[in-house]
């Protein structure tokens, strides 16, 4: 989730965990007898067991399909403190060699405190200095308190494909939360990766694409744990939020996502991978069910792939009442839960002391937990967070904002926007005389007060806070969500994901100003669905907006009432430009092909400076240099069967199942697969610059020789895995020009590999390098990609490694996946 804070609008979310979707005439609820029987047959042997110290079959197959060849291993899943963790756990160690089993059980669940307002707080040692944790979220920026800031969100961050910004932006929200007290922070997320193209929470992670996902989260990482512990969430397969818990009304279990062994590596693992090599200090498992197991006691993705496979040295903390069990959660590999545990509180010393569960279990949690607060957040929890900022609280008022974070702010906000269209250059505006600004997404919403719709973004959203609470109730119909936010502009999606800024920068405050500074005309109507438009309008800019939410999925990419405002402006305007703040793709063919509609932005959700980064974009003081991180289609038919969740029925026997049949291929990789013309391709996005590619290189490494080996060298496992995964075996590189004579601006230079290998199961074109680049005009700079063995390998699920394949390895440099500028290639022998 995680947690939504202390205000009610945590109880909203308790109602999603009993009913977290809308109904369907489907939904009866299930006799007792039948949810038995169910869970016999769907909950066991279908994940393989991995458990410490105890030899199991270790399937090859990750899938719901009982069928997989086994071979048997001895996985360890103790944490040893590898590289620069080993300081850590020798004091982990030793504090850990102090305490008692009572304080060490301590340690491993969350308590109810009214001493901070933090999502979750942890349990203490005091005895022997061990204070506890606060664990808040996240994901951009410290949420549902004071004196802090509202970051872009992770949409906006990979809609800027901008490395250096994406860790100055996790610098400056460690920063933040460390001034907060808070030690870990609960982002940034991997996941969902984007499968549903509904999905409620997709906006805020960074990319369907998993190569850009992990470089961006990596980078974040990196930055926030300058100062804090990252929790990276939510592993693995969350890619739905409709059933995502257990319905105790109707009885059906987390929807599973059933993903087979090749998939799990190539595809959703494959961020996560980054962030463990990056050092993430805590993992968060989901929800959901993975091949028929709860996430957050699921040995096979826990102990097998995360701890063992990847070499995770940090805690695996769960999602806000995900667990389901005790001693078998921990023992697959949950080390903390949250808010807090009816199975460990009391229990844990109980098993130890009967047997049930290993002293060495109890050790390697209670030690993982030290180690991570020691090494990343050595300091008191929760000094700055409230509990309740509505009571006194000057013991508690820490501001957490600093001049230092301005600029990373605004330039979150402005290179998150995307320019998709721009005829006849309509945009920079040319010294306008008179601008109209039409659309609800125009001004501020009119309250950014200490409540519920605050702390958990819902100020745009056109109901009262009574209203919002039937959102959760389960009791709703498609058409009762609401798909876009009509009160006030968007800047970030709701849920535990939201922003609380210290201000809001609103499209109207910002043209205003600048109608000001300029002494020019404007007018505004953000009632109107048909306004009146002023004839001698320079301009004409809608404002619309795609709202998304944790709780639910998306039930539409469009919705009507925008879609007609934009069209009655434009049928009165012949220069109307469409300024779209999406939480998630929004699609435009209703009105894109309208000759009066001049430009369309992609607005994103930039957050706190969300009007004075558009207003520089539409005025010219900065350049457009946005890209889409994922792929707009012309219908909503064309993304086929991913483009909604998978929902409970009476067919699916109270288990729902969402095979993901489709395998590696999402978005890009589904579109050039099936021959789909996109209407925006992924990689894509305008600039008021044009570019020119050339001196294309693409070797492998001379000391690497032309055949290296198939099979990954044996070796380490280190942060990340096995070690000569890492080990750069080829570079391209190439040269691009701002060709323009005007406008400084950024170009994202994208680098796609065309792997030789089964094209059944392996897509014609894959991310693997980007690099943002800005020029002046006439200015040229250089870009290299190095790959990695990683970069250029298959997941083979019967040897169980990553294979270097044999063949003609086809380089794309480009400047979005159809884009492309510069064809080579080099081979492995």
């Amino acid at each position: 989730m995680a947690a939504l804070s202390r205000l009610p609008l945590t109880a909203l979310l308790a109602l999603s965990f009993l009913c977290p979707a809308p109904t369907t005439a489907q939904d009866v609820p299930a006799s007792p007898e039948t949810i038995a029987a169910q869970e016999l047959f769907w909950s066991y042997d279908r994940s393989p067991p991995v458990y410490p110290s105890r030899k199991f079959p270790q399937a090859r197959l990750l899938s719901h399909s009982k069928s997989t060849h086994t071979s048997f291993c001895t996985p360890t899943a103790e944490a040893t403190g590898t590289g620069d963790w080993a300081p850590a756990y020798a004091y982990a160690a030793d504090l850990v060699g102090q305490m008692t089993n009572e304080e060490k059980q301590n340690l491993t669940f969350g308590f109810t405190t009214t001493a901070n307002g933090c999502s979750g707080t942890s349990g203490s040692a005091l005895r022997v200095g061990f204070p506890g944790l606060c664990l808040n979220d996240g994901p951009a920026g410290v949420r549902a308190t004071e004196l802090v800031s509202g970051f872009a969100s992770g949409i906006s961050v990979a809609a800027s494909w901008n490395r250096d910004l994406a860790k100055a932006r996790g610098q400056a929200i460690g920063r933040e939360s460390k001034a907060k007290g808070v030690n870990v922070w609960l982002g940034p997320v991997m996941g969902p990766l984007g499968r549903t193209v509904l999905g409620g929470r997709n906006w805020e992670g960074f990319s369907v694409d998993p190569y850009l996902c992990g470089v961006l989260n990596a980078d974040t990482v990196v930055g926030v744990q300058e100062n804090v512990a990252v929790s990276a969430k939510h592993y693995i397969g969350n890619e739905q939020e409709t059933n995502r818990n257990p319905t105790a009304i109707l009885g059906n279990a987390s929807v599973s996502s059933n993903i087979d062994d090749k998939t799990m590596h190539e595809l959703y693992l494959w961020p996560f991978q980054d962030v463990v090599k990056a050092g993430a200090g805590t993992v968060m498992c989901s929800y959901n069910r993975v091949n028929n197991s709860y996430g957050c006691q699921n040995s096979k993705t826990l102990n097998g792939l995360l701890k063992d496979e990847l070499g995770f040295q940090g805690f695996v903390v769960s999602d806000w009442f995900a667990q389901h069990t005790g001693v078998a959660s921990a023992d697959a590999g949950l080390d903390m839960a949250m808010p807090d545990s009816e199975y460990w509180d009391g229990n844990l010393t109980i098993a130890v002391e009967n047997g049930t569960l290993a002293q060495s279990r109890l050790d390697d949690m209670a030690k993982r937990i030290v180690a991570t607060w020691y090494k990343l957040a050595h300091f008191e929890p929760g000094t700055g967070v409230p509990y309740s900022l509505v009571a006194p609280h000057d013991n508690q008022k820490v501001s957490a904002l600093s001049p230092d974070s301005k600029d990373t702010i605004y330039q979150g906000a402005v290179e998150g926007h995307v320019l998709v269209k721009n005829t006849n250059n309509a945009l920079p505006l040319k010294s306008p005389q008179i601008v109209s600004l039409f659309g609800y997404d125009g001004p501020a919403p009119a309250a950014e007060n200490v409540n519920s719709k605050w702390s958990g973004g819902y100020n745009s959203v056109n109901m009262s806070a009574e209203v919002l609470a039937t959102l959760f109730t389960g009791n709703l119909t498609d058409e009762d969500i609401p798909q876009a936010a009509y009160a006030g502009t968007l800047i970030s999606g709701g849920g535990s994901g939201a922003v609380t800024p210290a201000y809001l920068s609103s499209p109207y405050d910002a043209f205003a100003q600048r109608a000001w500074e300029d002494s020019t005309q404007l007018f505004w109507d953000f009632i109107s669905q048909n306004p009146s438009v002023e004839a001698g309008s320079d301009a004409c800019i809608v404002l619309i907006n795609a709202f998304a939410t944790e709780g639910f999925d998306r039930t539409r990419l469009t919705d009507a009432y925008s879609d007609t405002l934009v069209a009655n402006v434009a049928a009165n305007c012949t220069n109307t430009i469409v300024v779209i703040h999406n939480a998630g793709i929004r699609l435009v063919d209703a009105w894109i092909e309208h000759p009066n509609v001049t430009a369309v932005l992609y607005a994103h959700l930039p957050g706190q400076d969300s009007g004075r980064a558009l207003a520089a974009l539409v005025y010219g003081d900065a350049a457009p240099s946005g890209k889409l991180p994922y792929t707009v289609a012309k219908r909503a038919a064309d993304y086929g069967a991913l483009y909604a969740p998978v929902r409970a029925d009476n067919t699916s026997n109270y288990y729902t199942q969402a095979d993901f049949a489709e395998g590696v291929f999402l978005d890009y990789r589904y579109f050039e697969k099936e021959g789909i013309e996109p209407r925006f391709p992924f990689g894509f996005g305008l600039s008021y610059a044009a570019f020119e590619y050339a001196n294309l290189s693409a070797a492998l490494l001379p000391s690497v020789g032309p055949s290296p080996p198939e099979e990954a060298p044996a070796g380490a496992i280190v942060e990340g895995g096995l070690e000569s995964l890492w080990e750069t075996l080829a570079t391209v590189s190439a040269s691009v020009t701002n060709a323009g004579a005007e406008h400084a601006a950024a170009e994202v230079v994208q680098l796609y590999v065309g792997i030789p290998h089964d094209a059944a199961t392996t897509p014609a074109k894959q991310l693997r390098g980007f690099a943002k680049v800005p020029l002046q005009p006439g200015e040229s700079g250089e870009v290299s990609f190095p790959l990695t063995r990683r970069d250029l390998s298959v997941w083979d699920v019967e040897s169980q490694g990553w294979v270097l394949p044999r063949g003609e390895f086809k380089v794309y440099v480009a400047a979005s996946v159809e884009d492309v500028r510069l064809t080579g290639s080099f081979v492995v022998g």
